[in-house]
């Protein structure tokens, strides 16, 4: 019988965390730290207390709190008294995410196959998978050294996972999508599903709007489906947030390159093609067809249509539109995105209108008042008064 597994990290000295951050100790490097902990938190000495802002610190201090290690950035000067020892970091949030995952407990889970796991015959695992409960792995399927399979999770034929995958509860992977090492899937995670491409047998409402400049002249009657027959591929070190999609290409593969996060309820539509490094933030949608570059930044909600381009480095800002190519070590706006600095200016421009109406309203005002000053000016020289302008 399977039995869950779930480790708990084991006490750290300060020593061993100056090793991992590049920080320096003030105080005794022998100490001993069990977690990180809020300053608010904190109720085991053990813990290690997070203090990276000056005010948080002085106010600890007033309601005299005393802690027994705390991590702080290298500038920050710390009351006398607050912390006895102290790991000193040149980049905080740096360390921290460092410092989280030496802390970090990983899920429970059950070693080995659960007897309630409906394993393909065919399918070829390395010895120390965990698979748990209800899983199912289709035919063909090929599971790396140490990937976890949380309760579940399907995988469809011809599914391949590298070494140190974890796919959490209720992932769906469907078939012949391929996933490289160290691969993160979170909950109600859906990779390949068919791309949403469908055509009509004549021209239809789209292609005659974009044929006539803007007006609709033709109907949409039978949408014929275009099959998705391609697959997915994603590269080492991905990590997809929940609900996330990626759907599979119609012909190729969708590609998302090693390294890049996506967030929780991203859409990634199909035969798209991700670099290396991105950030795609809760909410994106990026249509089909697109090349988008390596460390590209999708803020959350952003929209991207299809077939276009973002060039390397590029940021695309919360709830952008992005109806058109974006050079690389761009920062776009607005809807449809622009340039920021053009996008900004006009966000202002646009708060500014109640005060430029008012202004306009008084010109006119002053306007017609001119006119009528002009007219009646005309008529005091006009033939009987004895002359005519």
């Amino acid at each position: 019988m399977s039995l869950p597994v779930s480790s708990q990290p084991r006490a750290k000295t300060l020593a061993e965390l100056a090793d991992a951050t590049g920080g320096r100790i003030e105080g005794d490097a022998s100490q001993s730290a069990i977690a990180l902990a809020h300053p608010q938190e904190a109720g085991d000495p053990r813990a290690m207390v997070v203090l990276l802002d000056a005010d948080v610190a002085a106010k600890l201090a007033q309601a005299g709190a005393r802690f027994e290690l705390a991590l702080a950035p290298e500038a920050l000067t710390l009351p006398e008294g607050l912390v006895q020892h102290v790991l000193r970091v040149p980049r905080p949030r740096h360390a921290l995410a460092i410092l989280l995952k030496l802390f970090d407990r990983p899920p429970s889970h059950s070693q080995g196959v659960h007897p309630t796991a409906l394993i393909d015959s065919s399918a070829r695992l390395a010895a120390d998978v965990c698979i748990g409960a209800y899983c199912v792995v289709g035919p063909d399927c090929v599971m790396g050294a140490r990937t976890i399979l949380l309760p579940h999770v399907t995988l469809g034929a011809n599914v391949t996972l590298g070494d140190d995958c974890l796919l959490y509860s209720g992932a769906r992977v469907y078939d012949r999508v391929t996933l490289g090492d160290r691969v993160t899937l979170h909950a109600n995670v859906c990779i390949g599903a068919d791309g949403f491409s469908y055509v009509t047998p004549e021209a239809g409402s789209v292609e005659s709007a974009r044929a006539s400049g803007g007006r609709i002249e033709a109907r949409n009657t039978d949408l014929l489906k275009i099959n998705s027959v391609g697959s997915v591929i994603i590269g080492d070190d991905v990590e997809v947030g929940a609900g996330a999609t990626i759907d599979r290409a119609n012909l190729g593969a969708t590609r998302i390159g090693r390294g890049t996060k996506i967030d929780n309820l991203a859409m990634i539509g199909h035969n798209n093609t991700i670099g290396e490094n991105c950030l795609i933030v809760s909410q994106v949608g990026v249509s089909g067809s697109c090349r988008i570059g390596d460390r590209v930044v999708l803020a959350g909600q952003a929209g991207i249509k299809d077939h276009t381009t973002i060039g390397d480095d590029a940021i695309v800002m919360a709830k952008s539109g992005v109806m058109a190519d974006v050079a690389a070590k761009t920062i776009v706006a607005g809807l449809p995105a622009r340039p920021q600095r053009e996008a900004f200016q006009q966000v202002a421009l646009i708060g500014r209108l109640p005060e430029m109406r008012q202004e306009l309203t008084r010109l006119k005002k002053r306007t017609e008042a001119l006119e009528q000053a002009l007219l009646e000016t005309l008529e005091r020289l006009s033939p009987e008064g004895g002359a005519r302008v």
